[in-house]
C-alpha cells in the first residue's frame, strides 16, 4: 500500500502528495464552492459532478466551470493556478425545485465566449439545454417524462456532432436525441433495429421526426455511465449488473464485454489513444481491459470503499524512446509526442516497429486515476511489463519510468498484434478496426464485420440528422470508407447482419459461472497493480476526478471543488492574489 504512516496519520487530510515527477499540492485559494461556503449536508443528495469548456476568449482565460450541489447548479470562470477563485461572481446560477441536477455536459465543438450549450440531466428523467452566459434556457427533453421517468446518471454530446447527444438511465435505456426535434405529447412507439447478448436497439415509429431517434437497452439494472472512444465511433458502457459493454456506435455492433469481480460497475473512461479502457466500482477495484484483445490485463486494489470515477492523465502518460538507434520516426516526431488525431499517425509508426520486429524501440507508461467513496485519491501507473507481458509477471508494484509532469502530452500508443498476428486499429485513429472475435463472446453474438451492411433507408434515415454512416469494412474493402462524419444516412446499419443476434436471448449472468473466465479471470490470472499514491483527501465522498494541464481537479460530495497544481505550476498562483482572497476551507 503506497499510503503512509498508520493510526491518527491515516486519518490526516491530505494537501499536498509527492510522485516521481515532483509535488502536487492543493491551492486552497483556488477552491470553488457555493457562495457562502459552507459544506453542503449531502444526506440523499445526487453527486456533486463538474464539467469543463473553454470559450477560447481574447483574454487568455477562456475556461469555464460548471457544478451542481443538491438543487443548485453553478457556472463561473474558472481561474485554475493563475488567480484565486471569486465565489461572488458567478456567471449563472440556477435554483430547481421538485427535482435535481445529477450530470451535466458542454459542447465544446460550438463553444464561443458569448455563447455555450449546456446539457443538464435530472433526478426525474428531464434533460435541459441550456446556455449559462446569455442565461437563457432553450429547450426541455422528457418533460412529461414520456419517453423515460428514472434518474439521468449520464449526459453528453455525442463527439463531432453539434446537435445529438445520448443519455443514459437508471433504467437501463439509453436514448439518442437531436436538440432540433421535439419530444412529441405522446409516449413514443418503438420498432426493433438490432438486438444481441442482453443489448437491444430500437428506433422510434412515427410519421414526423421526434425524440428520441434511438433506444438502447443495455444489460439488467442502472446504465451507470458511458463514454466516447477518444475518435467517437466506439461507446464504453457500464451497468450495475457489473458488465463493460462496448458497442461500435455507428454500426451498433457489440465489440466486446467484461465482468466486475463482484457488484456493479459505476465508472469507465478511455486511455488518450483507445487502446485500453478503465473501469471501477463495487468490487473496490480499478480493472484495466484491452480494446484490441477484449480481456482483461490488470487489476489495482488500493481503495477501501467503491471507486466513484476513473480518468486518464493525458500529461502526464508518456511514449519514450529507448534505444535511439531503432527510432524509425523523425525527430520532429519523436521531439512533439501529443495525444490528438494530428499527430497519432506519427507515433503509431514508430509503436508499430514494436510489433513487426523483436525489438522494443518504445517505452509506454500510462497514468490514470480514481477517487472513491473512501475519500481517497489513487493514481496508477500502467507500464511497459503489464502492457507487454513478454517477460514473467511480477505481482510487486510495477517499476516504471514516469515522464515528467510539464513535458508535452505523449503520443499515442499505436497497435497491438492480435490473435492472427496483424497489427488492428484502435480507437485512437482514424481507420476503424476489423472487429476481432472476442473470446468473451458467444460466436453468435459476433456478426461477421467484413460483410457489407445492407441498406434500412426509410426506417430512420430522415429521423437521424447526422448521424454517422461509417460501418466496419473488411481492409480490403477501405477504399469504399469516406471520412467519418455524421450525415442524413443509416443505411450502414446492417438488418441482415442481426439476424444471429436476434436468436440470442437476454439471459441473466451467473457470477460464479463467470468468475475464471476471460470475462472475469481470478485475482491470480492477472497482474494486481498497487497505486503510486493512496491519499485521504476529503471528508466525504469524493465524486470528481478531472486532468488539466497544469492541474488535478478534484470534487466531494460537500460540495467543494479542488485544484492541485502539478509540479513547477504552483507559482503561478501569485501571493498577491493569496493574500487578497477570503480564507476557504481545505479539504
Amino acid at each position: 500500500m503506497a499510503a503512509e504512516g498508520g493510526g491518527k496519520e491515516m486519518n490526516e487530510i491530505k494537501t499536498q502528495f509527492t510522485t516521481r515527477e515532483g509535488l502536487y499540492k492543493l491551492l486552497s485559494h483556488s477552491e470553488y464552492s457555493r457562495p457562502n461556503r459552507v459544506p453542503f449536508n449531502s444526506q440523499g443528495s445526487n453527486p456533486v459532478r463538474v464539467s469543463f469548456v473553454n470559450v477560447n476568449d481574447q483574454s487568455g482565460n477562456g475556461d469555464r466551470l460548471c457544478f451542481n450541489v443538491g438543487r443548485e447548479l453553478y457556472f463561473y470562470i474558472y481561474k485554475g493556478v493563475r488567480k484565486a477563485a471569486d465565489l461572488s461572481k458567478p456567471i449563472d446560477k440556477r435554483i430547481y425545485k421538485g427535482t435535481q441536477p445529477t450530470c451535466h455536459d458542454f459542447n465544446h465543438l460550438t463553444a464561443t465566449a458569448e455563447s455555450v450549450s449546456l446539457l443538464v440531466g435530472f433526478s426525474a428523467g428531464q434533460v435541459q439545454l441550456i446556455d449559462p452566459i446569455k442565461k437563457e434556457t432553450s429547450k426541455l427533453f422528457n418533460e412529461e417524462r414520456l419517453i423515460d421517468k428514472s434518474r439521468v446518471t449520464c449526459v453528453k454530446w455525442v463527439p463531432g456532432s453539434e446537435s445529438l447527444f445520448l443519455v443514459a438511465h437508471s433504467s437501463g435505456n439509453m436514448y439518442l436525441y437531436n436538440v432540433e426535434h421535439t419530444c412529441g405529447t405522446t409516449a413514443p412507439h418503438y420498432q426493433l433495429l438490432k438486438q444481441g447478448e442482453s443489448f437491444a436497439v430500437h428506433t422510434c415509429k412515427s410519421k414526423s421526426t421526434r425524440n428520441p431517434l434511438l433506444k438502447w437497452t443495455v444489460g439488467e439494472g442502472a446504465l451507470n455511465e458511458f463514454a466516447f472512444s477518444p475518435d467517437g465511433k466506439f461507446l464504453a458502457c457500464v451497468s450495475q449488473d457489473g458488465f463493460l459493454r462496448v458497442f461500435n456506435f455507428d454500426s451498433v455492433e457489440l465489440h466486446g464485454t467484461m465482468k466486475s469481480y463482484f457488484g456493479g460497475l459505476l465508472c469507465v473512461c478511455w486511455s488518450p489513444d483507445g487502446k485500453y479502457i478503465v473501469t471501477g466500482g463495487e468490487d473496490d477495484l480499478v480493472t484495466v481491459w484491452s480494446f484490441v484483445d477484449c480481456r482483461v490485463i490488470a487489476r489495482g486494489h488500493g481503495h477501501k470503499s467503491w471507486v466513484s470515477v476513473v480518468a486518464f492523465d493525458p500529461y502526464t502518460t508518456s511514449v519514450e524512446e529507448i534505444d535511439p538507434m531503432e527510432f524509425s520516426g523523425s525527430d520532429e516526431d519523436f521531439q512533439d509526442l501529443h495525444f490528438g488525431r494530428d499527430r497519432a499517425n506519427s507515433t503509431q509508426s514508430r509503436l508499430s516497429k514494436r510489433n513487426s520486429t523483436d525489438s522494443r524501440p518504445v517505452s509506454v507508461t500510462y497514468r490514470f486515476g480514481s477517487v472513491g467513496q473512501d475519500t481517497q485519491l489513487c493514481l496508477w501507473d500502467l507500464t511497459e511489463d503489464i502492457l507487454f507481458p513478454h517477460q514473467p509477471l511480477s505481482r510487486a508494484r510495477t517499476h516504471t519510468n514516469v515522464m515528467n509532469a510539464t513535458s508535452p502530452p505523449a503520443g499515442s500508443g499505436g497497435t497491438n498484434p492480435g490473435s492472427n498476428g496483424n497489427s488492428i486499429t484502435t480507437p485512437g485513429n482514424s481507420v476503424p478496426p476489423p472487429l476481432p472475435r472476442s473470446n468473451s463472446l458467444p460466436h453468435s453474438a459476433v456478426s461477421n464485420a467484413g460483410s457489407k451492411s445492407s441498406v434500412m433507408d426509410g426506417a430512420i434515415a430522415s429521423g437521424v440528422s447526422k448521424f454517422a454512416t461509417l460501418s466496419l469494412h473488411d481492409r480490403k474493402e477501405r477504399h469504399h470508407e469516406k471520412d467519418h462524419k455524421r450525415n442524413h444516412s443509416m443505411g450502414h446499419i446492417s438488418s441482415k447482419s442481426s439476424d444471429k443476434l436476434n436468436l440470442v436471448t437476454k439471459t441473466k449472468t451467473d457470477p460464479a459461472k463467470t468468475l475464471g473466465t476471460p470475462l472475469c479471470p481470478r485475482m491470480e490470472d492477472v497482474p494486481l497493480l498497487e497505486p503510486l499514491i493512496c491519499k485521504k483527501i476529503a471528508h466525504e465522498r469524493l465524486t470528481v476526478l478531472i486532468f488539466l494541464e497544469d492541474c488535478i481537479v478534484t470534487a466531494c460530495q460537500e460540495g467543494f471543488i479542488c485544484t492541485w497544481a502539478r509540479p513547477g505550476k504552483v507559482g503561478l498562483l501569485s501571493s498577491q492574489n493569496q493574500a487578497n482572497s477570503p480564507s476557504g476551507t481545505v479539504v
